[in-house]
């Protein structure tokens, strides 16, 4: 597989997602949301005075962006206002968010200060619709990339420090349950994540500079290799048959534009 760069000089880039044509991409130490158009167009959308974390949107079209421990929504006008306040259910580190059909959002927090502290579980909540939070699921290592199925039945979840991805069950409310191990992944650390049109995921991993496509069960059937840790991933393009790659070098000193985005064309595309 060929691998080209499509942008280079981000300095943390993460979230990639392809909605409404383009390519969206949040530079967290640059403190901005960007959009990538398919002629190599680069504007920025957002600078949010807190870290630019992840992103996805509301059934209705409305973003919702991760900010710090508030989870913030654009409104029509791009004025963004706070959809949900996080950090009185836990402290840390708030990361990656999946939003179902139904419109709730279900957004990870690692648990613990990182890079510097000592790891501590981390936790699943689910925003619902109305904008109220609650804990969903406990005792995760370091709950990172997260899709929903397309019949929003399953949450799928990358445990970075648990070498996995561990899938719930789905309900109405948004209540997670039947917890159990997807694929295991020995000696990986799955990071951000991506789901196929054939029911697999496309995985990152920072330490090992790869993405891996994996199906249910742990076999893993592809594997695209970068010379820079690989953060998350995303299938888009006009066919949905290119994988974007957002990768950097690490650790990183949070100043240094060392980010990229990788394009990588697959044969199955993403999900609708």
């Amino acid at each position: 597989m060929t691998t080209n760069v499509v942008l280079d000089g981000l300095v943390l880039g993460e979230s990639p997602r392809w909605h409404d044509g383009k390519l969206w991409i949040a530079d967290w130490a640059a403190h901005e949301l960007i959009t990538l158009d398919p002629d190599g167009t680069r504007q920025v959308v957002e600078r949010p005075s807190s870290v630019p974390c992840c992103i996805d949107w509301l059934p209705d079209g409305r973003l919702l962006l991760v900010s710090g421990d508030r989870l913030l929504r654009r409104e029509p006008d791009g004025a963004l206002v706070t959809h949900a306040e996080l950090g009185n259910l836990n402290p840390y580190s708030w990361n990656d968010i999946a939003v179902d059909s139904r419109g709730n959002a279900f957004v990870g927090c690692i648990g613990f200060d990182f890079p510097g502290g000592e790891f501590a579980p981390g936790i699943l909540a689910v925003v619902t619709p109305d904008g109220s939070a609650r804990a969903v699921a406990e005792d995760l290592a370091f709950p990172n990339g997260m899709v929903v199925t397309p019949d929003s039945a399953t949450l799928i979840v990358a445990e970075s420090y648990g070498n996995r991805l561990t899938a719930f069950t789905v309900g109405e409310d948004g209540a997670l349950s039947n917890r159990r191990v997807w694929a295991d992944l020995p000696g990986d650390h799955p990071d951000g994540i991506c789901l196929d049109a054939e029911g697999a995921v496309w995985a990152a991993d920072v330490g090992n500079q790869h993405c891996v496509r994996v199906r249910e069960g742990g076999q893993v059937l592809e594997t695209i290799d970068a010379d820079r840790g690989c953060f998350a991933c995303t299938l888009g393009g006009d066919d949905g048959r290119t994988l974007y790659i957002v990768s950097a070098r690490w650790p990183s000193d949070f100043l240094t534009p060392t980010g990229q985005v990788l394009a990588v064309q697959v044969e199955v595309p993403g999900v609708a």
